[in-house]
């Protein structure tokens, strides 16, 4: 069961996760993309709830 703080935790996650995939794709130094594209893993891990 989610807790309420949990819940809270996902939306704020999905948020930074949506901004970092906007700019995963708004970038057009490509070192920046590949930058996004790294910190987007450990997000989308964490927004399926696996540690």
């Amino acid at each position: 069961m989610l807790t309420p703080i949990t819940i809270v935790y996902l939306v704020i996650l999905a948020c930074v996760l949506a901004l970092v995939v906007w700019n995963l794709f708004t970038e057009k130094k490509f070192t920046n993309q590949i930058t996004a594209a790294m910190v987007t893993i450990p997000l989308i891990l964490r927004l399926l709830l696996i540690k």
